[in-house]
């Protein structure tokens, strides 16, 4: 049943980093399993036509008749291609290779970024929180993300590169802010494949402190992390005592407090003004 009231605020984060292997999918796919384990009503949005983030919660490829392929092309609406998942409250939006061409076919349309945002806002007040899921690149369906999301989450691997590539994205970000999504800002970094041991590791985790807000919950590698997607399920529903699965569930504790807070201090401020 659609929960649509007049005061309730959805969150549209996209889950992004254009460097692959960094954990940008199993970021996407659990911190929204996750947050859907707290009762919120959660869309998860596959844009990237690997399809990775539909197989995580058990949708295959060819399964679906429509994808959102057909959706961003006109052949569908956002609401025919959504289907349920086998965690409560959390629903997707699949994606399959059909979707690399969404990029050429759209290329000269007037509305080609504002896509995706126009089809979210048919279904954007019946869900608490959308994660988008991107492609490892920084082209048009990204694009189509950030013009369609008011924050961005960055998975972020503790590697030698992670602070170059971040500098790209961030100038990316700018660009969308500052033409066509005013409203877009970060929401933070996502440490993840977290090694402890390595001396490495801790020195880019304090560099990128120095600059951006970084989630307190530090994902770990872990091995059920990694066997989760090849059994179709979330690690909450794979192995939930896992250090992985508890890195996500303490993510999306912290996410959901945070945007507690934000909204407390946001009524706090409207009856000031009254």
């Amino acid at each position: 049943m659609a929960l649509k009231t007049a005061t309730k605020k959805t969150r549209v984060l996209c889950v992004v980093n254009q460097k692959g292997g960094v954990g940008k999918t199993t970021t996407a796919v659990n911190l929204a399993a996750s947050v859907a384990a707290a009762e919120k009503r959660t869309l998860l949005v596959d844009l990237d036509p690997q399809g990775n983030a539909s197989s995580g919660v058990g949708v295959r490829g060819g399964t679906r008749e429509k994808t959102v392929y057909d959706a961003l092309i006109g052949r569908a609406t956002f609401a025919e291609i959504i289907c349920p998942t086998e965690v409560p409250h959390l629903f997707v939006a699949p994606a399959t290779q059909d979707l690399v061409a969404a990029e050429i076919e759209l290329v000269d349309e007037a509305d080609r970024a504002n896509r995706l945002r126009n089809l979210l806002e048919h279904v954007r007040a019946d869900y608490d929180y959308i994660f988008i899921d991107c492609p490892p690149s920084l082209g048009l369906l990204t694009v189509n993300a950030l013009a369609a999301a008011d924050r961005v989450l960055v998975p972020l691997q503790c590697e030698y590169y992670a602070l170059e590539g971040l500098t790209h994205l961030m100038a990316t970000i700018d660009r969308v802010k500052n033409g066509i999504n005013k409203n877009l800002d970060v929401e933070g970094i996502v440490l993840t494949m977290f090694d402890p041991r390595n001396n490495l590791a801790h020195q880019v985790a304090e560099e990128v402190k120095n600059h951006f807000f970084v989630f307190d919950s530090v994902i770990p590698r872990n091995v059920r992390l990694s066997e989760a997607p090849s059994h179709g399920k979330p690690v909450i529903l794979y192995d939930v005592q896992s250090k992985g699965s508890q890195g996500y569930l303490a993510l999306a504790r912290e996410l959901i407090k945070r945007h507690e807070k934000l909204d407390a201090g946001q009524k706090v401020r409207e009856g000031a003004r009254a």
